[in-house]
């Protein structure tokens, strides 16, 4: 058939003809009634489902190109250095025009808060606002928020939003238990504003019903974290682990790209440093110990212990048990830790002296990489008759094998933290012949953690210093001068002995060994050697009788080392490491000085040992560096302690310079030494700067002119002058012998011309000779 030629105009609906019946009732009912109805009515179309990346609508191109130049504005702000200056020509002060600013944007975000938080660019932009916002502000933005929260928190740009404002929100909170509140213009047209506290509370009343699902919400999880962390911030739950669980790696990551996010008003080191020992409202730990009641009464015992090993709700679990042992209640039967555990808790409470059998749960937690970190919190904050049974059932008897295992030893680890001295002794015994697999797989958090258990407790000092010395293979007490160099390296003395003999063999090799030795120091054996240092004084001379048998290049390659200096720290920092030690660590180096403080970690080690220094022993380190002056004032980093110890006054007036450095060490003398960049004085100028004189700036006909006395005398003067104020003053006393110097530079000048025969030359113009 041929095709038909279509028209332009209104297509033509079949009609249906009247005689045949539609079959469909509901389709006559609608036909029926809109023929009843007049034709210019419309009927309603029921409503689109939101789209879910925005669920409150899509922001106006203009206002988020708007947002886009105030997050440019403040980004430049923040990333402000405080010693960068202001503009101060303008009219109004740098922060109140920030603050006009500020004032501006939030003008233009009055209505559009949630799909600014919904909005992938402009998410971020609220962030960095809330870090300036003051009190006020930040009540009227977390107020309009309100009644959406459950959908926020859920989002994916929006999550994150109100995670940033829990988290500033604390010294709000802080400010209003104590009862500071900012002052409120009277406004006939709005309501009352409800204080921050209040907010908060409201927010914890939103989510509580929907609390269950939103601990397995991807997005959700780490709002509830901030959320949890601003109703309970005890010392445990401020934790590094438990602030370092707040955002994800990808998340953290994603926010480091963004700069740095502080006030733009205050001068802080961007970070948000929320105080542990804050004061927070009674109704604060009513509502954790709800949302931990929640949990407890819509889960069952298989879905709590679920939640441990989902990457999700982990984090969140570990955080709740800390707040449920943090009120107390984790010691009760029945509770979260008590389920997690497997009814141990129960047990203690029914019959204390049964010995239950291993649970297949509880094994599987040891070496899970996700669960592992649940299993740590609990071990730290279970019980003590609990920690017991765990101990004997799960741990006691496989030492050995958990020690050496990729994620079981940091639980390990961690109860090592809470061994009492039987339980270490018999730990020690057990590990004694699995240390050298312990080093040899790099997994040495065992042996820290019961060395600094055995610091704690004064108890088996000896047994933890010849484990480690076995470790090493470091049987002989000859051998144990190489300690450190083996503990550096995680190497046994065997290896390091190996590389020493072949280091002869070839330069390369040579510097091969050498880099063996110190530019490969491993972390964990710089932790080791520390925890070593803080032993009482028997124990702890095994690391500094190594240290002090290195030879003076080895020595300051150690010192020199990013890794390795930490050793050399923490060894003038402890209390129990003789002083006769330190004092004869710094004497070692005297001569090679120069040497050590040309570099960027050795000059920090070289400040520290002229902190520790008394003046005698200072006096001689400076005068050994006498002839090193041209060489630290070369060297990049040597200059600052240069400056420090002020060799220009050592040479010129010895007592002022000893007077000095006495009162300086005993006020705050190791706080100037530790910041040498603190001190200004300027070294001897050299033989080419001492050319260069005011009297050079004088025209060439008057610099050819021979100088007559007259000249010399006030050259002289003038010059010590200069070279006086030039010394470092830090007191009023300082001032005072500079001032006494500077008469007796005076005197001296004017009993000269007195003894000085007179000149044919009288007053009036001068004759040229």
């Amino acid at each position: 058939m041929p095709k038909e030629n279509r028209k332009r105009g209104k297509k033509h609906k079949k009609t249906q003809d009247p005689s045949q019946p539609s079959g469909d009732p509901i389709h006559e009912n609608q036909n029926s009634e809109h023929h009843d109805q007049p034709s210019w009515i419309v009927s309603a179309q029921e409503p689109e489902d939101p789209h879910p990346e925005a669920p409150f609508g899509y922001v106006d191109p203009d206002v988020k190109a708007y947002f886009r130049t105030v997050d440019d504005q403040i980004r430049t702000w923040q990333q402000q250095r405080p010693y960068e200056e202001e503009d101060h020509t303008a009219d109004l002060d740098p922060n109140e025009a920030r603050r006009i600013f500020l004032v501006a944007a939030l003008s233009e975000m009055t209505g559009k808060e949630k799909q600014l938080a919904t909005d992938p660019d402009c998410s971020v932009v609220l962030e960095r606002m809330a870090y300036s916002m003051d009190d006020f502000v930040r009540r009227v933005l977390l107020d309009s928020l309100s009644g959406s929260y459950e959908v926020l928190i859920k989002h994916r740009f929006a999550s994150h939003v109100c995670q940033t404002l829990f988290t500033v929100s604390a010294d709000t909170i802080s400010r209003e238990t104590k009862g500071i509140y900012p002052s409120v213009a009277d406004s006939d047209d709005k309501g009352e504003l409800r204080t921050l506290t209040c907010l908060i509370l409201d927010i914890c009343e939103e989510l509580a019903p929907a609390f269950t699902s939103l601990v397995m919400d991807p997005f959700a999880s780490h709002v509830l974290r901030a959320l949890l962390l601003l109703l309970s911030p005890s010392g445990s739950t401020m934790s590094h682990k438990a602030l370092s669980n707040m955002r994800s790696k990808k998340s953290s990551a994603w926010k480091a790209r963004q700069g740095t996010m502080k006030s733009v008003f205050a001068n802080n080191d961007g970070h948000h440093h929320v105080n542990s020992t804050r004061s927070v409202p009674k109704e604060f730990h009513d509502a954790a110990v709800k949302f931990v009641s929640i949990l407890k009464s819509e889960l069952d015992n298989n879905e709590v212990r679920a939640l441990a090993g989902n990457k999700v709700a982990s984090p969140l679990l570990q955080l709740i048990l800390e707040v449920e042992a943090d009120l107390g209640a984790s010691s009760l039967s029945g509770s979260l830790m008590d389920r997690v555990l497997v009814g141990i808790i129960t047990l203690c409470h029914e019959n204390p002296d049964e010995q239950p059998e291993a649970s297949d749960y509880l094994v599987t937690l040891l070496r899970d990489p996700t669960a592992s970190h649940l299993l740590e919190t609990m071990v730290s904050r279970c019980p003590d008759p609990a920690f017991t049974i765990l101990w004997s059932t799960y741990f006691r008897g496989k030492l050995a094998r958990l020690a050496t295992h990729p994620v079981a030893n940091f639980v390990v680890a961690k109860a090592a933290e809470r061994l009492d001295p039987a339980q270490l002794k018999a730990a020690l015994e057990e590990l004694e012949s699995a240390w050298n697999k312990v080093i040899g797989s790099a997994r040495t958090g065992v042996l820290r953690a019961m060395i600094d258990r055995a610091c704690i407790l004064r108890v088996h000092e000896k047994d933890i210093c010849q484990a480690v010395c076995n470790a090493f293979e470091l049987f002989e007490p000859k051998d144990r001068s190489q300690l450190v160099p083996c503990v550096l390296v995680l190497k046994p003395l065997r290896e390091c002995t190996e590389a020493a003999f072949t280091k002869h063999t070839s330069e390369d090799t040579q510097q091969r060994s050498k880099g063996d030795n110190m530019d490969n120091s491993k972390v964990q054996g710089a932790l080791i050697l520390q925890s070593l240092l803080r032993l009482n004084e028997p124990h702890c001379m095994v690391v500094t009788e190594s240290i002090t048998s290195l030879t003076t290049e080895d020595l300051i390659s150690l010192s020199q080392n990013t890794i390795s200096s930490r050793v050399i720290d923490v060894l003038f920092e402890s209390e129990t490491v003789p002083f006769k030690v330190k004092r004869t660590l710094v004497m070692s180096l005297i001569g090679h000085y120069h040497t050590l403080v040309d570099d960027r970690i050795g000059s920090r080690v070289g400040d520290r040992c002229w902190a520790f220094a008394d003046p005698y022993l200072r006096e001689k380190i400076a005068r050994s560096l006498l002839t090193h002056e041209q060489f630290l004032a070369a060297s990049y980093f040597g200059k600052f302690f240069a400056r420090n110890i002020n060799l220009y006054l050592l040479q010129r007036r010895p007592d002022e310079w000893r007077e000095l450095q006495s009162q300086r060490k005993s006020g705050s003398g190791s706080i100037t030494a530790i910041h040498p960049a603190a001190s200004v004085t300027p070294q001897k100028p050299n033989s080419e700067d001492a050319e260069v004189s005011p009297s050079s700036k004088k025209s060439k006909k008057r610099r050819n002119r021979p100088e007559d006395e007259i000249d010399a005398v006030f050259n002289s003067s003038l010059g010590a002058k200069v070279k006086r104020n030039a010394v470092n003053v830090t007191s009023s006393s300082d001032k005072s012998i500079v001032e006494k110097s500077v008469d007796q530079s005076l005197q001296d000048v004017l009993g000269a011309i007195r003894a000085a025969p007179s000149d044919d030359c009288g007053r009036g113009k001068r004759q040229k000779r």
